[in-house]
C-alpha cells in the first residue's frame, strides 16, 4: 500500500517552486486524490480480485397455489447465512466449518438461520405479513451432497405458508441483508406469470391476486435497469473499471481519448444487443479470461508506447466486443420478460456508461491537471498501467484454473 503511494508521489507539489498560494491549493488537492484513488484501488482490488463480478442475484420463485397456499423458494449461499459469513466466501472452507460443528451447536445454526429468513423477508397480503415455514430441502439430499460446488446446507430456502382466503394483492420484501431479487410470481390457478428485479430493502410491485395483471411501470423499470448497470460498473465492475482506466491513461488529449471510448461503447453495445437476443453467445469460460488479457494489452501497451495510433481504436473496438458479451451474462442470469427485453437492455446499457464516464471523470478529478506534464508517463502512466497490468493477469490465470 505505501509502495503504492510512493509510486505515485509526483503529483505532489512542492511549495519550494514560484508558485502563488492560490495555485497551490487546488494542485496538492489534486495530488491528494491521486493517492486517495490509487491506494483505495489497491485496497478495493486485490482481496477482491477472485470475484470480478461479485453482482449476485436472489433468484426468488413465489408460486400462489390453487389450495390457497403459498410457497416461496430464495437461492442464496445458505452455508454461508448460517456461519455469518460473505456470499463469496470460499465454500470449502464454509463447508469445514459447518461439518466441524457439534449435533448441538450445528442445530442451533439452523435454527439462527431460520428465525434469519423470519426476520429478513415478507410476504404481505393487503399490506399485513404472512407467517410462515422455514426449511431447507437441498440439506441431506444429492443437489448438497452431490454438488460440483461444496455444500453442507445447499442453495434452497423454502418458506411455506397459506395466503389469507380474502386477500386481494401481494407484495414480496426481503431486506438489504440479500442482494437485489430476481422475483418470479406464479399464480396456478390463473396460469399468470410475471417478473421483476426488486431491490434489497425495497418491496415488488402489488401483484393482483383477482383479474389481470397490472402492467408496470416504465418509469420504475428504466431506473431499475439503469441502476443495474451502472452498479455493474461502479463499484462491482473492477475489472471493467481498470479497462477505461488502462484507455484513459495513455494520452494527455482528451479527443483521442473520445475516440476510444466511443469505440468501445459501440462494440460491446453491440455484441450486447446480440446476446440479449440470442444471436450470438459465447461461453463465459471463454469470454471472462479473454476479458482479463484484454486489461493486460492495454496495460502494456501504455507502458511501451507514448503515442496513440489510429490501431489502437481498432483494438478497443475487438475487446469492446468481449466485454458485451461479459456484460449479457448478468442479463441472461435475470431472464428479462419479453415485454421488458427492450426497455430493460435499453437502460441497462445507459447505465454501464454512465459508470463509464464516472469512472472517467474520477479519473480526470484526480490526475488530470498533470496530463500534459513531461513526467507524467514515467511517474502516472509507467507505474498505473503496471499495476492495471497484474491484476489483470491475475484475472486471466484465475479464470482459466477456476
Amino acid at each position: 500500500m505505501s509502495g503504492a503511494t510512493h509510486l505515485f508521489a509526483g503529483c505532489s507539489v512542492s511549495t519550494s517552486r514560484p508558485w502563488t498560494q492560490a495555485a497551490v491549493r487546488p494542485l496538492a488537492l489534486a495530488g491528494t486524490l491521486v493517492r486517495v484513488v490509487i491506494v483505495g484501488l489497491v485496497g478495493m482490488g486485490f482481496p477482491a480480485l477472485t470475484a470480478a463480478h461479485p453482482l449476485a442475484f436472489t433468484d426468488t420463485t413465489v408460486v400462489l397455489r390453487a389450495d390457497g397456499t403459498f410457497q416461496a423458494d430464495l437461492i442464496v449461499d445458505l452455508d454461508a447465512l448460517a456461519l455469518g459469513a460473505r456470499q463469496d466466501a470460499d465454500d470449502a472452507d464454509l463447508v469445514a466449518a459447518l461439518t466441524g460443528l457439534t449435533p448441538a451447536e450445528f442445530a442451533d445454526r439452523l435454527d439462527d438461520l431460520r428465525r434469519l429468513f423470519e426476520r429478513r423477508v415478507r410476504l404481505r397480503f393487503d399490506g399485513t405479513p404472512a407467517p410462515f415455514e422455514v426449511s431447507f430441502p437441498d440439506h441431506g439430499t444429492p443437489a448438497a451432497t452431490e454438488s460440483d460446488i461444496p455444500t453442507v446446507l445447499g442453495l434452497t430456502a423454502r418458506l411455506t405458508g397459506t395466503v389469507p382466503p380474502e386477500a386481494t394483492e401481494f407484495e414480496f420484501f426481503v431486506s438489504r441483508a440479500f442482494s437485489d431479487v430476481n422475483l418470479t410470481i406464479r399464480d396456478e390457478a390463473r396460469d399468470l406469470t410475471t417478473q421483476a428485479l426488486v431491490e434489497g430493502g425495497a418491496r415488488s410491485d402489488p401483484f393482483a391476486l383477482g383479474g389481470p395483471i397490472d402492467t408496470r411501470d416504465v418509469w420504475a423499470t428504466s431506473i431499475t435497469y439503469l441502476r443495474l448497470g451502472f452498479l455493474h460498473i461502479v463499484p462491482r465492475g473492477l475489472d471493467h473499471v481498470l479497462f477505461v482506466l488502462g484507455l484513459f491513461l495513455l494520452g494527455a488529449r482528451l479527443r483521442p481519448l473520445v475516440w476510444q471510448v466511443s469505440a468501445f461503447t459501440v462494440a460491446h453495445a453491440i455484441t450486447l444487443s446480440m446476446a440479449v437476443f440470442d444471436v450470438a453467445r459465447l461461453a463465459p469460460t471463454l469470454v471472462e479470461p479473454l476479458i482479463a488479457l484484454s486489461i493486460v494489452y492495454v496495460a502494456v501497451e501504455n507502458i511501451l508506447t507514448r503515442r496513440l495510433t489510429p490501431w489502437r481504436t481498432v483494438v478497443v473496438f475487438g475487446f469492446g466486443l468481449l466485454h458485451g458479451l461479459g456484460f449479457a451474462g448478468v442479463l441472461q442470469d435475470l431472464g428479462l420478460p419479453e415485454q421488458e427485453r427492450v426497455l430493460g437492455l435499453v437502460m441497462f446499457n445507459t447505465g454501464i456508461e454512465l459508470g463509464q464516464l464516472t469512472v472517467i471523470a474520477a479519473a480526470l478529478v484526480a490526475v488530470g491537471w498533470c496530463r500534459r506534464q513531461d513526467w507524467y508517463h514515467r511517474r502516472i502512466v509507467v507505474p498505473g498501467s503496471i499495476a492495471i497490468a497484474v491484476a489483470g493477469l491475475y484475472w486471466a490465470v484465475e479464470r482459466v484454473v477456476s
